[in-house]
């Protein structure tokens, strides 16, 4: 097998698993089993299982970002269609933490606040070029620090869910809460 092909065999395994299982309770020796390689074989292309999720993670949100963003939907106004942008990619990273890594792993895992760090930097630096893409910020360039700010408030504040929410009920209050009472203001202050 090519380099490319094991690596996305090893995806597919890891995220059935996560997905039936959870992060936390999927052990590489299942995945290199699932995937019918060597467990060296993932080694050699992933330093860790954490590293595997996070190809998985970052694949699942570049190719729904993408679509989220292309999505030709009309808004009244550059506000609101800002506001549905950002709501739409903070659910978006909500849910994929949500199915592929589970709360569990979050609230438990010594490693948990170092891996969301860095999952955290590199979902902001992917959703800032995604943006960077439509034409309201392509030609604008001083809109990229306004943009940068509303994108690291709103990235924080859909993390935090993850330490605040009990329940699904909970994330919906979140979610409505952060919508209604502070996203607009974010917004501006982004414009």
């Amino acid at each position: 097998m090519e380099a490319e092909k094991i690596k996305d065999t090893v995806k597919k395994a890891a995220k059935e698993l996560f997905r039936k299982y959870g992060y936390h309770k999927t052990s590489v020796n299942e995945i290199a089993k699932k995937a019918r390689i060597a467990k060296a074989t993932i080694y050699k292309y992933f330093e860790s299982k954490e590293q595997v999720l996070d190809s998985i993670l970052m694949d699942y949100l570049d190719q729904n970002l993408h679509e989220i963003l292309h999505n030709k939907v009309s808004y009244a106004s550059e506000e609101e269609h800002l506001k549905a942008l950002v709501m739409k990619t903070s659910r978006l990273s909500f849910t994929a933490c949500n199915e592929f890594i589970g709360w569990d792993f979050v609230r438990e895992n010594a490693n948990s606040q170092e891996f969301l760090k860095h999952l955290s930097d590199q979902l902001e630096a992917l959703l800032l070029a995604a943006y960077l893409e439509l034409d309201n910020f392509k030609n604008n360039p001083a809109r990229r620090e306004g943009l940068a700010f509303l994108l690291k408030a709103s990235k924080s504040i859909v993390f935090s869910f993850a330490f605040t929410s009990v329940s699904d009920s909970d994330v919906r209050k979140n979610f409505v809460s952060f919508q209604k009472e502070i996203l607009p203001f974010l917004v501006k202050a982004a414009l």
